[in-house]
């Protein structure tokens, strides 16, 4: 990685329980802008997953589609155990445009991102509840790490460093931090 490559510690993760983490990102606005980064599937491809557009009311469902390899160019090494794409079903828990997203994840999570306006800039915070053991904490906690992380660069027409080259150092950062 590069003298100005992530991760910062400012922008680890933090746990306020053993299976809840909180990641927050200062973003370039205005707020409408983000929102349309997290709801627009054309959009939502070139930082975390594609699949369907998020319909912003409680209860519609939509399909996250992840190929990592696309993300960035080139996209670092793969570590073992990850396929080309990974598909899941989400449903809108909660919803109030530009404001907030929630959402279920993987069946038995969930996620919500609130965004605040702060001047011109957008703080973006991400709460990923009810993982259930440590490695999916460590798991989750790299891959929004490294995700948001492309989510600023891309924000900010910035060249991302290579995807799976982050997430194995934040990864690994994570493990160290994170309590046995």
């Amino acid at each position: 990685m590069n003298a100005n490559a992530r991760p910062i510690e400012d922008a680890y993760a933090t746990f306020s329980d053993t299976d809840t983490v909180r990641l927050q990102r200062t973003l370039p606005g205005p707020i409408e802008r983000v929102w349309e980064h997290l709801t627009d599937a054309s959009l939502r491809r070139q930082w975390l997953a594609g699949g369907d557009d998020v319909q912003p009311r409680a209860g519609t469902s939509f399909e996250l589609v992840w190929r990592n390899d696309q993300l960035t160019d080139p996209p670092g090494a793969r570590p073992e155990g990850f396929g080309d794409e990974h598909r899941m079903q989400s449903r809108v828990i909660e919803c109030d445009p530009p404001h907030r997203l929630a959402f279920t994840w993987d069946g038995d999570s969930d996620v919500a991102i609130d965004l605040e306006p702060r001047g011109d800039e957008v703080l973006l915070t991400l709460v990923h509840r009810h993982l259930g053991n440590r490695n999916r904490v460590l798991m989750h906690s790299a891959g929004w790490h490294v995700h948001l992380d492309l989510l600023v660069d891309r924000a900010s027409g910035r060249q991302p460093e290579p995807f799976w080259d982050g997430w194995a150092v934040a990864k690994a950062a994570y493990d160290a931090r994170l309590p046995a």
